[in-house]
C-alpha cells in the first residue's frame, strides 16, 4: 500500500510518517518511509534546493512548469528507489508526493487556471513519467498560522541556511496552497483522509495522539 502525506511547510508531516513507520513496524507489517525531495541524492533536488533559496528568481519569477518539472523531476530520478522500497504486501509512506506539486503550483494561478495544470502535472508524474498513484493521500490540515510557528522551531537544514526559505516566507502563498489542498481532498474523498492536528480544546495535540488516530482508521486498510 502506498500512502502520501501532504500538507504545507510546518504541517508535522515528517513527525507523522515517522510515528506511522513505527506503528506499522510495531503490529509486524513491514514498511519504509521516503521523503521528497530528496535532498543530497538527486540532481533534480539539488536544483530545487536553488529554487527555494531565490537563486532562480522570486516566486513569481520563476515559470510555474518550470517549478513543477524540478520536482517531478526529482520523483523521476528516484522512480526505481521508490518502487524497490515498495513492500509487496506492506506499505510505503512517502512524506510528501505529487499532490505537493499539485498543490503548490496551482496556487501561484488563478482558480480558473488551476485545473489545466493539475492534469499537466497528473500526466507529466503519473503517465510520462510512470510513477504509482498513492492508494491513499493523508493531508495534514494545520492552520498556516500553526504551520509558520512550527517552521520557526525548524532545525537547520541541508539545502538552506534560511529561516524560512521561498515558499515558507510567503505566508499567503501558504494559505493559498492549504485552500488548494482542502479542494484536492473535497474533490476525492475516497482516496484522501483529512486529519485535524487539534484537539477538542483547539490545541496542538502530541504527535502519538494524531498518529494513534490515523493508525486506527488506516489498520483496516492493511488487512488482505
Amino acid at each position: 500500500m502506498l500512502i502520501a502525506i501532504e500538507g504545507i511547510d510546518g504541517a508535522g508531516k515528517g513527525t507523522l510518517c515517522r510515528e506511522l513507520l513505527g506503528l506499522a513496524r510495531g503490529a509486524g507489517i513491514d514498511a519504509a518511509t521516503l521523503s521528497f525531495p530528496r535532498y543530497g541524492e538527486t540532481r533534480f533536488a539539488e536544483l530545487i534546493g536553488q529554487y527555494l533559496n531565490g537563486q532562480m528568481g522570486s516566486l513569481d519569477e520563476v515559470p510555474i512548469k518550470f517549478a513543477a518539472l524540478l520536482y517531478g523531476g526529482d520523483r523521476f530520478e528516484s522512480r526505481q528507489h521508490l518502487l524497490d522500497l515498495s513492500p509487496a504486501d506492506g506499505l510505503l509512506i512517502l512524506d510528501r508526493y505529487v499532490a505537493s506539486n499539485i498543490a503548490y503550483n496551482a496556487a501561484k494561478l488563478p482558480p480558473g487556471q488551476r485545473p489545466e495544470l493539475i492534469a499537466w502535472i497528473e500526466r507529466l508524474e503519473f503517465e510520462m513519467f510512470g510513477l504509482p498513484r498513492p492508494d491513499l493521500t493523508l493531508l495534514l490540515a494545520t492552520q498556516p498560522q500553526l504551520a509558520d510557528q512550527l517552521v520557526a522551531r525548524k532545525g537547520e537544514r541541508g539545502y538552506t541556511e534560511a529561516t524560512r526559505d521561498l515558499h515558507e516566507a510567503d505566508r499567503d502563498y501558504l494559505s493559498t496552497v492549504a485552500a488548494v489542498y482542502a479542494e484536492l481532498a473535497a474533490a476525492d474523498p475516497d482516496h484522501w483522509l483529512i486529519v485535524d492536528p487539534l484537539g477538542e480544546s483547539g490545541a496542538l495535540r502530541p504527535p502519538e495522539a494524531i498518529a494513534g488516530q490515523v493508525w486506527r482508521d488506516l489498520r483496516p486498510r492493511l488487512d488482505p
